[in-house]
């Protein structure tokens, strides 16, 4: 049974420019009715069993307040609020007041993921990013403010321009804040976006992978002196605040994808619905089911997936955890590549645990290349 739930809201006030998710600009776009059409895909899911919830996007909070409060009482008719470990809204700085924040507390939602990215105005607006620095603190502090505890930052790094000191900066603005878990994430160059574009004109070019490590130990350097430690390559917590729903992916676990474009797995089946909004409209009305795709997950992809997501976690895969579910043991079926591994001082394993040394972290797509298989596994 699916222990999280996915629901992606995607609309945006603007476009970043690194963006690459379902998105659209709101401004005249059927809200309210996707809204009805998200209602209905959900009530054809069973989720008696939830731990966690997220909302994404987009930007959920580019709702009105009128739509934010229809939202949560979408969720609230077919969730387990109650019985949630965990309820997550991703906002936005500039786009959510006093009064949105009440909705989302009053509906349940304890936990805030907020994309601030840089603390520098000029790279904010090289990025596409359509609020300051100073609005990023505001709504730090109106967040605590509305009872969030829980706050999650979302920062990045390697952006066209940005120096080490920009970002020893950036860094030193976010602990200001003192943020429970940051999230932190090198910029990739993705297809579809407008950076992009504005790579193969010539006009950008990808951080080198030297300085991209330097500051990616600064940032875990300095994480670490506040006391937010790394538990994943990319996220920093204090005890306690570690993302629920984030580990569920991570631990190879099912979830429920919903909405226009969302990704699921569930049964053993990876799915992912329609992205144009219109036609994950009329799907929902006419089927009942806005699913485009599905893949049953092999064997082969499932040893695989738990090898390269596992990984990704600083307490790395659980040696009886794999056994538990795949009946052989990891090293039975990746003998040479975990000693290749070992050998290279990428892999160390220790407490019943294959984990990434500081040096694998560094090389991850490297390291985790070396646990795709040529062959479907036998089972045992």
């Amino acid at each position: 049974m699916a222990k999280g739930l996915y629901v992606h809201i995607p609309f945006c006030e603007y476009i970043c420019y690194y963006c690459d998710f379902n998105k659209f600009l709101i401004n005249n776009q059927p809200v309210d009715e996707y809204l009805e059409a998200l209602d209905r895909e959900l009530a054809s899911y069973t989720m008696d069993k939830l731990q966690t919830v997220y909302i994404g996007g987009g930007t959920p909070t580019a709702l009105s307040a009128a739509q934010v409060e229809k939202l949560m009482q979408i969720m609230d008719r077919h969730v387990p609020v109650t019985q949630l470990k965990e309820y997550t809204v991703e906002v936005n700085p500039g786009d959510v007041g006093e009064e949105k924040l009440s909705l989302l507390k009053a509906g349940g939602v304890d936990r805030l993921s907020i994309g601030v990215q840089t603390f520098h105005d000029s790279q904010l607006n090289s990025i596409g990013r359509g609020h300051s620095a100073d609005e990023a603190k505001e709504t730090v502090q109106a967040a605590r403010q509305a009872g969030f505890d829980n706050i999650s930052i979302d920062l990045m790094f390697g952006l066209p321009g940005q120096t080490m000191k920009d970002w020893e900066e950036t860094l030193d603005e976010a602990m200001a804040l003192a943020p429970p878990h940051v999230s932190a994430y090198s910029l990739k160059i993705e297809k579809q976006t407008r950076f992009y574009n504005w790579w193969r004109e010539g006009k950008i070019a990808p951080l080198p992978e030297e300085e991209e490590a330097d500051m990616y130990e600064l940032l875990v350097d300095r994480l670490e002196s506040h006391g937010l430690h790394a538990y994943e390559i990319s996220n920093f917590a204090r005890a306690g605040y570690s993302s629920r729903h984030n580990r569920i992916y991570w631990q190879n676990e099912e979830y429920i994808g919903a909405g226009a474009g969302a990704h699921g797995y569930t049964g053993g089946v990876r799915y992912a619905n329609i992205k144009p909004l219109n036609h994950y409209i009329q799907a929902v009305q006419e089927k009942g089911s806005p699913v485009q795709t599905t893949h049953p997950v092999t064997r082969k992809e499932q040893i695989e997936e738990e090898m390269f997501l596992g990984l990704r976690l600083y307490e790395g895969v659980s040696t009886k955890r794999f056994y538990q579910k795949y009946g052989c043991a990891a090293e039975d079926i990746y003998p040479e590549s975990i000693q290749e591994a070992k050998r290279k001082a990428w892999l160390a394993e220790a407490d019943g645990r294959l984990f990434l040394t500081e040096e694998g972290k560094l090389l991850g797509n490297e390291v985790f290349a070396l646990f795709l298989l040529d062959d479907e596994p036998e089972n045992n």
